[in-house]
């Protein structure tokens, strides 16, 4: 196999889809419902209605989506958008344990599954700083809808959570 085709398979393709208005109010609705972003919510809902089964793949969508959601959290920093920008950080941090969750052939339904696989992640890399960053996750979580985290935690807080997908990829396999 030659390395292009390698890398071709790899690849993440981003596509741009119109939906109505109303439609898109009901997607955003039930995504929030679900705890999901609406990519989230539409790659699910792809995935299951084609039978698309395969952990790799499943796990390869929840780190692709770990990854936009940082950059986007970054973009969010640096305009001092701290509310918005603690949205995408904790959505990051939940997409990567997802991936990892999947890559188990796991699915994560809601906050407390989040929150068990996280202390089971804990035990498992037997490093207790997982544990309190993805604290720093939640913390980001409650700021969305509270907005009560200075802006200085609210970056310390964004750092946490880039160091816990550092530690967290490294278990992927």
């Amino acid at each position: 196999m030659l390395l292009f085709d390698y890398l071709e398979m790899l690849a993440m393709a981003t596509i741009t889809l119109d939906f109505p208005e109303e439609l898109l109010v009901i997607l955003k609705r039930r995504a929030d419902s679900e705890g999901k972003s609406l990519e989230e919510l539409i790659s699910d809902a792809v995935s299951s209605h084609y039978g698309i089964n395969d952990p790799k793949i499943k796990a390869e969508a929840h780190l692709k989506l770990c990854e936009k959601l940082l950059r986007e959290g970054e973009e969010l920093l640096a305009k001092k958008d701290y509310i918005q920008a603690s949205k995408k950080f904790w959505g990051a941090a939940s997409q990567i344990v997802k991936a990892l969750a999947a890559e188990r052939g796991l699915e994560l339904r809601n906050h407390g599954e989040l929150h068990r696989f996280v202390a089971e992640l804990t035990k498992e890399s037997r490093d207790p700083e997982v544990r309190r960053l993805w604290q720093s996750a939640t913390s980001l979580h409650q700021n969305l809808y509270e907005n009560w985290l200075p802006p200085e935690m609210v970056e310390g807080n964004a750092e946490d959570v880039k160091r816990l997908i550092q530690k967290l990829r490294k278990l992927l396999k």
